[in-house]
């Protein structure tokens, strides 16, 4: 009994021994992968294609690109505008107490902003 207990151990053992070793026979990750690699210094199949677009597609990116400025252009003018009709329409007092939000708005973000890069500023150092 005592016997049959131990074979049992000693072949659980061997095999457990053998199946490490061939794992650890493709633990390294430095063989060559390709061939051509190995043979030319690099590999073949890395080429890039240089093409060059027809004058008509440049030319359609080129309009299609001035248009897409042109929209955005006069989309910005027209929020200036209603903007500015927005404030007009109110009363005078209305419009002074738009303003004054509007500057206490101005003066929080620009503090917040520094804070912001002051906090960076502290990130950076210990992170060095």
């Amino acid at each position: 009994m005592k016997i049959l207990s131990l074979r049992r151990t000693l072949s659980f053992l061997l095999i457990l021994f053998l199946t490490v070793s061939v794992c650890e026979a493709q633990r390294y990750k430095k063989s060559i992968r390709n061939p051509e690699r190995d043979l030319f210094g690099k590999s073949l199949n890395t080429k890039r294609v240089k093409y060059r677009e027809s004058p008509s597609v440049v030319r359609a990116k080129k309009k299609q690109e001035a248009n897409q400025k042109k929209l955005e252009k006069e989309y910005d003018q027209y929020v200036k505008d209603q903007r500015k009709r927005a404030v007009e329409i109110q009363s005078p007092e209305v419009q002074e107490r738009m303003l004054a939000n509007r500057k206490d708005t101005d003066l929080k973000y620009k503090e917040k902003k520094k804070k912001v890069i002051a906090d960076d500023k502290k990130a950076r150092k210990k992170y060095r």
